[in-house]
């Protein structure tokens, strides 16, 4: 019998900001281009996720051949209690949800140089809290407070050795106006989905660019007995 084909898989593991990744000009979608025939880029992005519901969905989406892992968590843990207690964590909680779901990643395989945590870009208070009252109700996160967070899981990636993108330090560096990267004040805009692919295929590259081509180059195959190179294990 005749092998199947295994493609490397990069899991893209967060909230809607993930979740919204694959949309046109969105920082998975550009990963996935960037990897084609080497892996299979992963959406698992959960909209208004948070990272308590994380850990327990984790152990369920664990994958073979897992190449690499983004954690990209905070956005919805940071809501003010007062304001969303749905989705608030508690900061303590958080950054122990974000360690336990390194350990998890590592026990099953992934080694930590290929585990990456994304930080909650900034907020731009203003426009998000436009969107709050649109929806009936008041402004439910604040800037200071997902600094907080960004912090947090800063700190978390450093105790389970994974690498971190730190977009919050990043779209504020030299002064920068974040409100840019942003459509709403809170979720990425297209020039922001272009700095979210451009610094995670920065940490990525050098692990898995060298990885090869999956399946033999057209021009390689042999036109006369197509199966002496298709059905070959690679």
């Amino acid at each position: 019998m005749v092998p199947p084909v295994v493609w490397p898989k990069v899991v893209l593991f967060g909230d809607s900001i993930t979740q919204f990744s694959f949309q046109p000009h969105g920082w998975g979608a550009h990963l996935a281009d960037k990897l084609a025939r080497r892996c299979d880029v992963v959406n698992r992005g959960l909209s208004g996720y948070n990272s308590r519901w994380a850990k327990l969905l984790l152990p369920r989406l664990l994958c073979d051949h897992m190449a690499a892992v983004t954690l990209f968590f905070g956005a919805n843990d940071c809501s003010l209690e007062e304001q969303n207690p749905q989705q608030h964590v508690p900061l303590q909680e958080y950054s122990e949800n974000l360690k336990d779901m390194g350990t998890l990643l590592s026990s099953a395989g992934v080694s930590s140089d290929r585990i990456i945590f994304i930080t909650p870009p900034p907020l731009d208070e203003a426009a998000w809290e436009k969107e709050c009252l649109l929806k009936g109700h008041p402004l439910n996160r604040r800037h200071a407070v997902v600094g907080q967070y960004a912090e947090a899981c800063v700190g978390a990636a450093g105790q389970v050795g994974a690498d971190v993108l730190d977009l919050w330090t990043l779209m504020q560096k030299d002064g920068q106006d974040p409100s840019v990267f942003l459509s709403d004040g809170l979720h990425l805009s297209q020039r922001g989905n272009q700095f979210v692919a451009q610094h995670l295929w920065g940490l990525l590259e050098g692990r898995l660019a060298p990885l090869p081509f999956i399946l033999p180059y057209w021009g390689d195959v042999d036109p006369s007995s197509p199966e002496t190179s298709l059905l070959r294990d690679q």
